[in-house]
């Protein structure tokens, strides 16, 4: 099958251009320290606020569960993770040197992954990667919609549970990074899930590049490895486990180099005139 280019070019000093030489040192460089540690049980979420400059991991603590990540701008929750947009900068599953960025009309880096124990795992003879956007959080309202019943656990209702303390809402709740889950598009170009490849103690690691909220959710279908929905579905309980986060402060010295990315430099008024109100058809 032939291959095809991707829209967004990147070009040496622009804006999608990684240095991967720094974020490599900040991934093994020593001296960093432990700041927070938790685990987040079956069928639940947790939030949690990451620094600027700051490093966070997500653990398989007891072997393969598929998580689902929500992201924010600490000071000011308009701004958090567009998924369909970072799938097209970067690439609709993600791995080191990938960043996740925010929504419009903010779009900066929120943050970049640094280290990734499956980086390996490759393409699957099915097409299927890890680490996914394609796809989103399992919802009480699709479920209900197929089978009729209530479930008050899924990755969703997960979040929203978890944010409230920080003042967010339902409506804050966004598409998410399904960490440690293998997906892809078949042959009709539907979307698939297979079973969870993460092993004990495998980690997704992410480098804050603003203050940040984040939330996770132990996803109610665990490793995937059982039907969701269909005339096989049943409940997968029995597969699922809980995840761990890790918090960590990095030596000064490490990031003495690096600020924070600004927000994008458009600030073109949409082509309106302010002191008019109408649309500039002239482009000025």
């Amino acid at each position: 099958m032939k291959d095809f280019r991707a829209a967004y070019q990147v070009s040496k000093g622009s804006a999608l251009d990684v240095d991967k030489e720094f974020y490599d040192r900040v991934a093994s460089a020593p001296g960093r320290e432990l700041v927070e540690q938790f685990t987040i049980p079956i069928r639940t979420g947790r939030a949690w606020e990451v620094p600027a400059g700051h490093v966070f991991r997500i653990v398989a603590v007891e072997g393969p569960q598929v998580g689902d990540l929500n992201i924010w701008n600490r000071h000011d929750p308009r701004e958090r993770l567009w998924a369909s947009r970072t799938r097209q900068l970067q690439g609709a599953h993600v791995s080191t040197h990938d960043r996740l960025w925010s929504t419009l009309p903010f779009l900066r880096p929120l943050v970049t992954i640094i280290a990734d124990t499956l980086a390996g795992y490759g393409i699957d003879e099915y097409g299927g990667r890890i680490h996914d956007l394609l796809g989103t959080r399992c919802d009480p309202y699709v479920n209900k919609l197929l089978t009729g019943q209530d479930f008050h656990f899924h990755c969703h209702s997960n979040l929203v549970r978890s944010v409230l303390p920080f003042g967010l809402t339902e409506f804050d709740v966004h598409d998410v990074l399904n960490v440690f889950q293998v997906t892809g598009l078949n042959a009709d170009d539907m979307y698939f899930m297979r079973d969870c490849p993460a092993q004990k103690g495998d980690y997704l690691e992410f480098f804050a590049e603003i203050d940040l909220l984040c939330a996770l959710s132990t996803c109610p279908g665990g490793d995937l490895s059982v039907p969701l929905w269909g005339p096989d579905a049943r409940d997968p309980i029995e597969v699922c486990r809980p995840l761990g986060v890790e918090v960590y402060r990095l030596d000064p010295a490490t990031i003495e180099s690096w600020k924070s990315p600004d927000v994008a430099p458009y600030r073109g008024q949409h082509g309106l005139k302010p002191e008019k109100g109408w649309w500039d058809k002239d482009g000025e």
